[in-house]
């Protein structure tokens, strides 16, 4: 990853939030990133296997909140708990559908690893970007697909996100109430190079952002299954036999995690009350 950020356009340094791209807002969080070495992944005992997700709507914490490894299986397998302050889970929901809608919105994010955006489907484009005021925002990203181009520390990957509800991610809703949970951002996603064919073979995982109230804020507890896809509401491992997940990825998409959120703890509070009001385009 480039320690310096990529230059913007002359239509890019005309928006009102151009400002925060060279804005030195933070520095990753230096607890979770002393939590997250290259020469101590998390036991593998300590990892959340996803048929058990719904553990996380437990009280309390589990183990191994924070830390990386390679499951048994072969799967990748991040968790991180970023501790957001000022934060909410309203302001998460907005930030979610509104960044999508243009590069600078993404870059703004985490200037150093973020290329830029997309939401490839031009009629889910439309629902995103439509100005009626009615819709929710969870509405607006639940069900999109978002194409973001960044890099997770094994250089700049085109990478898919198909986001789902709570429920088809597999969670019980009985028990999704506060303040058990305030909002969880759930996906299946895919990784590929930069320009490859949507036909070529692209490295699968699923995602969970779980996120809590908590004093003055709000946690994401993240949880990465690299390898793994979310069919019929069911995590299913889909490595090919015999394939292992290089531990390179794992441990560079946790380090990504606390560098990108450590930004946008700082950045979402101020971004919030500037844009919120302002429309999707606006």
């Amino acid at each position: 990853m480039s320690d310096q950020p990529r230059g913007l356009t002359a239509e890019e340094k005309a928006k009102p939030y151009s400002k925060y791209y060279r804005l030195d807002l933070s520095v990753p969080d230096p607890e979770l990133m002393e939590l997250l070495q290259p020469d101590r992944p998390l036991d593998p005992g300590q990892a959340l296997m996803p048929e058990n997700l719904n553990d996380l709507l437990n009280p309390g914490y589990l183990e191994g909140e924070t830390g990386w490894c390679v499951l048994p299986n072969g799967a990748g397998y991040v968790a991180v708990n970023n501790k957001m302050p000022g934060v909410t889970a309203d302001m998460v929901d907005w930030w979610l559908w509104w960044h999508s809608l243009e590069d600078l919105r993404y870059k703004i994010w985490w200037p150093k690893a973020h290329v830029g955006i997309s939401v490839p489907d031009p009629k889910q484009r439309a629902w995103v970007a439509d100005p009626d005021p009615d819709i929710p925002d969870v509405a607006r990203w639940q069900g999109i697909t978002h194409n973001p181009l960044e890099d997770v520390g094994m250089g700049v990957e085109s990478i898919f996100i198909y986001f789902m509800t709570p429920e088809q991610f597999g969670f019980d809703m009985s028990r999704f109430v506060a303040p058990n949970v305030a909002t969880a951002v759930c996906a299946n996603g895919a990784s590929g190079p930069v320009g490859a064919s949507p036909f070529q073979p692209k490295a699968p995982a699923m995602m969970s952002h779980f996120i809590r109230d908590i004093p003055g804020g709000i946690e994401f507890r993240t949880r990465f299954w690299m390898g793994y896809q979310i069919v019929e509401k069911r995590p299913t491992c889909i490595l090919p036999p015999g394939a292992k997940v290089p531990w390179q990825a794992p441990f560079g998409l946790a380090r990504h995690n606390v560098e990108e959120y450590s930004n946008l703890r700082v950045l979402l509070p101020m971004i919030y009350e500037e844009q919120r009001n302002k429309g999707p385009l606006g």
